[in-house]
């Protein structure tokens, strides 16, 4: 395979001599730990839900990794076995290979990784290198990465490399560096007084050769093409206070022109800034947040789309829902830049109160709202964007509704043996921003009420019921949603289900489940349908399409 070149096998060397150095000590001087995770679908047709017939007749995603730790030196690689990717992920993913390899070595504080590795800077907005498995989503970094503090209170972070891009590399290069400063460390009259303070700040660049591409702005005339620049430069600035139960973050971003296929080719600077406060002590919490991001997406290579290597990340102010209806329609954030607002607050009533009860209750309200930016768009001679400024932004006008979530969850234990929770939302959905199309009009307005029960039946077994209803006049319209779950302690699981959907499709997608654990084994075998939607975690989300069959999923941890 083209991705386990020259490169890779200098680093299966040294990854190699390794675990050789670390295996003559005895056995003693390290641990050895891994996991394997395989998911295999028997795929079905199935022409009510839209699923036709695949090339092959098993789909599997599968990973194993392996870590050898010691004191002083640690070591790790991953196997990636992808012959037939499951629903959803393109064909960049098929194939099989050692997609990720290092060696680290530590000493007195300071750590030097070479080979594959991730990394955050701050809240992502210049850099964050991370795995998601469940969106197809690893744009690790592949070079070097040194951490060390030269003083107290003083942390720092060097790195560079290239992205990986399914099982070949990116065409741009990265380099980077972070540095925090935790203040209180240097005065003793800040540590007394409980008093936190974080001053932080990050750097990172991209260099791609101005030749990988060429635009033309006008396609009739071939010698005009744009200037594309190779270097593009991002920093941050973040600060942290925290004193006892209060607490505030605020943080400025700022990226170079960046012309790419994510913004259309405009030479604008991206700009993103958050403020977050909170407050909380025993059995009550608020948080409020505010972000306004503009034409910030980064990549490490500019002609690239989708989900596929970011260099930073921009999160989403929507509650990540669990529950099935409550996640139908999430929220992706959107790289054109937005507005975004969420406060949530959470109280608990004390047992023996008038509202708690004998033995309590939980409560929790949030609100989620996110519009687009004011955007006065700038035209070129042809009556593009392309190869302009784009546009300009007021910092403070908004435009169109973008997402917005009001929810309430009431959680209370009834009994010794039964606990109930509730929860009713009230959501507006751009569908045509998110999704890129739009049902019955673009605004998905919904209502959506959950019953969550555990009951326990005796110390072993436990049931858990859930009843889901989802009311709108667009998109699909009404859907329902029944679920049982017989838990067996300490091995078993048995799971049925049922989505249905009242309004359009008349369509049922149910689901059979049952699991078994052991120690570090998890065994899960399935049968159902899957409904065609949008997989979401953080404000990244991947298409995934509808499905039906037999699925086997087996995770081992050591």
């Amino acid at each position: 395979m083209k991705y386990i070149n020259y490169r890779m096998l200098g680093l299966s060397a040294l990854f190699c001599t390794a675990v050789g150095a670390m295996a003559q000590t005895d056995g003693k001087g390290f641990t050895l730990s891994g996991s394997l995770q395989t998911d295999i679908l028997f795929p079905e047709e199935d022409e009510a839900i839209g699923t036709g017939k695949y090339n092959d007749d098993c789909l599997s995603n599968t990973y194993v990794d392996l870590n050898l730790l010691s004191k002083y030196v640690d070591a790790g690689a991953r196997l990636e076995y992808m012959h037939a990717p499951l629903p959803g992920f393109e064909a960049g993913f098929k194939g099989q290979g050692l997609p990720y390899i290092y060696l680290k070595g530590k000493y007195k504080g300071v750590e030097l990784t070479v080979g594959d590795f991730y990394e955050q800077f701050g809240s992502g907005f210049v850099l964050r290198a991370y795995e998601e498995r469940s969106l197809g989503i690893d744009n690790s970094i592949r070079g070097g990465k040194l951490t060390f503090s030269p003083y107290k209170g003083i942390s720092v972070k060097l790195l560079g490399g290239s992205q990986r891009h399914y099982w070949e590399r990116s065409d741009g290069w990265l380099y980077g560096g972070d540095i925090e400063l935790n203040v209180e460390q240097w005065s003793k009259r800040m540590m007394e007084n409980n008093w936190f303070f974080m001053l932080g700040g990050s750097f990172v660049g991209r260099y791609q050769d101005a030749d990988d591409n060429i635009i033309y702005p006008n396609p009739a005339d071939q010698k005009l093409k744009l200037h594309l620049p190779e270097m593009v430069s991002a920093f941050d600035v973040r600060a942290r206070l925290q004193k006892g139960n209060y607490s505030v973050l605020a943080e400025y971003a700022m990226k170079s022109q960046d012309p790419s296929a994510d913004n259309g080719y405009i030479y604008k600077k991206g700009t993103a800034a958050m403020i977050s406060a909170s407050y909380s002590k025993r059995g009550m919490s608020i948080v409020l947040q505010a972000k306004r991001s503009d034409d910030m997406m980064f990549r490490s290579q500019r002609d690239i789309s989708g989900t596929a290597l970011t260099v930073n990340h921009l999160p989403a102010f929507a509650y990540q829902h669990t529950y099935a209806l409550a996640a139908l329609y999430p929220y992706a954030t959107q790289p054109d830049g937005e507005w975004a607002y969420q406060a949530e607050f959470r109280y608990n009533f004390k047992r023996r109160t008038p509202l708690g009860g004998k033995y309590g209750t939980d409560i929790a309200v949030n609100f989620s709202h996110v519009r687009s930016i004011d955007h006065q768009y700038k035209y070129n001679q042809w009556g593009q964007t392309m190869g302009s400024e784009g546009y300009t932004s007021s910092f403070f006008k908004t435009g169109k509704l973008y997402y917005q979530d009001l929810h309430f969850d009431l959680s209370k234990k009834l009994t010794k043996k039964v606990k109930i929770n509730f929860m009713y939302m009230w959501q507006k959905y751009n569908q045509n921003v998110v999704e890129g199309h739009a049902i019955n009009g673009d605004i998905v307005n919904s209502h959506i009420f959950v019953y969550d029960g555990k009951y326990q039946l005796n110390d072993r077994v436990t049931l858990r019921t859930e009843a889901q209803y989802l009311h709108t006049k667009q998109a699909e319209g009404d859907w329902g949603q029944i679920l049982a779950e017989l838990s067996v302690l300490p091995y078993l699981m048995f799971t049925v289900s049922d989505m249905y959907n009242f309004g359009t499709t008349d369509q049922h997608y149910y689901l059979g489940m049952v699991t078994f654990n052991y120690h570090g084994h998890r065994l899960a075998a399935s049968y159902g349908r899957t409904r065609a939607g949008y997989n979401c975690s953080g404000g990244v989300c991947r298409y995934v399409p509808a499905s039906k069959g037999f699925q086997i999923s087996y995770n081992l941890t050591f």
